[in-house]
């Protein structure tokens, strides 16, 4: 049996904490969506690194936090139930941050985690070296177990090859790969068309859209060169629908060429992209609605 080690690691913790970018860079591919704004990441993702002797299988997820409606209070569901069989945990926490309630609420969930848990202090490259020494100290009075701490800065580039090289002597050496070599996610091609549209909205419309935005494919069709796609792009009232359309169809002609550039990089083919604007009323409050657009509490 080859000398393999491979198995799910969980990344988990408060919102804007750098779970997604922390991802994407490990991987080098875009899995999972960045903006500055909290809770964009809403399913459990799966992105896949592999290398000759090892295989990493990283679970992305929502950040917990204090729930306000349906869709937040399965998001927090989502990111907790993300702990459990799994081989290992990773917490991370920014170095330029308080330790909040959420982070208490978070390390009291994985008290009752028999895995390795890593806490990785992120954003390293935002404070001094005495800040960040004061921060480890800070968490090492919480009283938890921690496999190691590790402090890393995605954004630098800063110990991750350390982090990925401490984590894979922490999986099971199990002889086998899960997914092919050449798989970087397991999530399906629509879910991906998806997030990366509601990203382009996210950043476009800035503090003016909130989270109360989904996206629904209406029709894909993947031909040998190119991948056509009509989406329909879901928010809570007229007047959000209003900012998405922008005046005389600017902003969604702009949130249209600059997903569809995105897709083609991500997908490696050429991309036709037709996006709509509806309304739907309080959906984050329906459960039924929350299961139509995407986000179905049981598959998982």
């Amino acid at each position: 049996m080859e000398k393999i080690r491979s198995g799910f690691i969980s990344i988990i913790g408060r919102p804007n904490v750098g779970k997604s970018t922390l991802l994407n860079t490990l991987l080098q591919k875009k899995v999972s969506i960045v903006t500055s704004k909290a809770q964009t990441t809403r399913n459990r993702i799966n992105g896949i690194l592999t290398q000759p002797d090892a295989q990493y299988i990283f679970v992305d997820t929502p950040g917990v936090h204090k729930a306000q409606h349906e869709l937040g209070r399965f998001m927090n569901k989502v990111a907790l139930s993300s702990t459990k069989g799994v081989d290992v945990i990773l917490f991370l926490a920014p170095s330029n941050e308080f330790i909040g309630e959420n982070d208490q609420f978070i390390l009291n969930a994985l008290r009752e985690r028999d895995v390795p848990v890593f806490l990785v202090i992120t954003k390293s490259d935002l404070v001094s070296n005495e800040k960040l020494n004061e921060k480890l100290e800070e968490w090492k009075s919480q009283n938890f177990n921690f496999e190691q701490i590790i402090t890393v800065s995605s954004t630098m580039g800063e110990n991750l090859g350390f982090l990925l090289e401490e984590v894979k002597k922490a999986l099971p050496e199990t002889g086998i790969k899960f997914y092919p070599d050449d798989t970087f996610t397991d999530q399906p091609e629509r879910f991906l068309i998806r997030e990366i549209i509601r990203e382009e909205i996210l950043l476009q419309t800035d503090q003016e859209i909130p989270h109360s935005v989904a996206i629904l494919i209406d029709k894909m069709e993947e031909k040998k060169d190119i991948i056509k796609v009509i989406a329909s792009i879901i928010c809570e009232r007229q007047s959000q629908k209003g900012i998405i359309i922008g005046n005389k169809g600017s902003k969604i002609k702009s949130i249209g060429i600059n997903s569809r550039e995105k897709l083609e990089h991500l997908f490696g083919k050429k991309f036709y992209l037709e996006l709509f604007v509806k309304t739907k009323e309080k959906w984050r409050q329906s459960a039924s609605v929350i299961k139509q657009l995407g986000y179905d509490k049981d598959s998982y």
